[in-house]
């Protein structure tokens, strides 16, 4: 049997938060639709953010209610803080996100709030999860470096991660918020966090900025991580991080994988044809470096 990796598509809310143009709920749905159709095991569907600073995720609990139970499929929801995991919890979200970043600038920036009370605030999340059963994967941004200060100490980041598996997280995911990293340095942090973890709970998220995204998780996957963040069509972008571009694209990602022989269980036509329509929806070019040349592989 092939060796299984897992791509969590970050599109529906990592991708549509940045875009100038707002989709309507209806549409996000449509989008998460095709992405469940196309065989996405793990999607990031919305986020229980304040709609006034980013009301792109505004509606997400309508988003949750409209998408089939029982499908096998890990719904996953960012939240900022406990007023938002309750908001995610009581709309009946399984697995919730939250983020912590390596910096203390980014992480107030992000949050508002320091690193210390961002932990307590996570330790508290990670507490009610338990009780409300609910999961919960913590994310570790700009684990390599950070817009306003620079190269991240890689003992923060290792400092971070084992504080919330200690807190009640399953995974922790390992994110280079402005794709600022080279696969010599994923693969030097991600080998000493697989040595130091399981590396079952840890995932990669990797932005295309310099045009390394692919080579990234390609560096990640040698140091043993199985699970990663990809967005469709290569969309992304973070509000509060300047300088952060797309995420790598699921297209790009799958089409790597299964070429190298590992199984995603994903349909790479399905899901090229996601990204064709998160293109339509947003107005913005979309598909992945790869794209022009699948094109012309199906059409030969």
């Amino acid at each position: 049997m092939r060796e299984r990796v897992w791509i969590n598509d970050v599109g529906p809310r990592d991708g549509l938060q940045n875009q100038a143009k707002i989709l309507t709920v209806e549409q996000r749905i449509a989008l998460v639709s095709g992405l469940i159709e196309a065989g996405l095991p793990s999607i990031e569907v919305g986020a229980f953010v304040s709609p006034k600073a980013v009301p792109a995720m505004a509606g997400t609990d309508q988003v949750l209610a409209a998408l089939p139970q029982g499908a096998g499929v890990d719904y996953q929801v960012l939240i900022p803080n406990l007023k938002g995991y309750q908001l995610a919890r009581d709309a009946g979200a399984g697995t919730v996100v939250l983020v912590v970043c390596a910096t203390e600038t980014m992480n107030q920036r992000n949050v508002r709030q320091d690193i210390r009370a961002s932990l307590d605030q996570a330790r508290e999340i990670c507490g009610a999860a338990k009780k409300d059963g609910v999961r919960v994967v913590a994310c570790v941004a700009v684990a390599w470096a950070c817009p306003f200060e620079g190269a991240t100490d890689p003992a923060k980041v290792l400092d971070l991660s084992g504080q919330l598996f200690a807190m009640g997280a399953e995974d922790v995911i390992v994110a280079d918020t402005i794709g600022a990293a080279n696969p010599a340095q994923v693969n030097r942090l991600m080998s000493a966090l697989v040595q130091e973890f399981n590396g079952q709970n840890l995932a990669c998220h990797f932005h295309d900025t310099r045009a390394m995204g692919v080579a990234n998780v390609y560096a990640a996957l040698e140091a043993g991580v199985r699970k990663f963040d990809s967005s469709v069509g290569g969309l992304g972008g973070c509000p509060f991080a300047p300088g952060a571009t797309g995420n790598v694209a699921s297209e790009d990602v799958v089409m790597m994988l299964e070429q190298m022989g590992f199984d995603t269980g994903i349909d790479l036509f399905k899901l090229m044809q996601v990204g064709k329509l998160a293109g339509e929806l947003t107005g913005v070019p979309t598909g992945g470096r790869a794209a022009q040349w699948r094109e012309l592989t199906i059409k030969g």
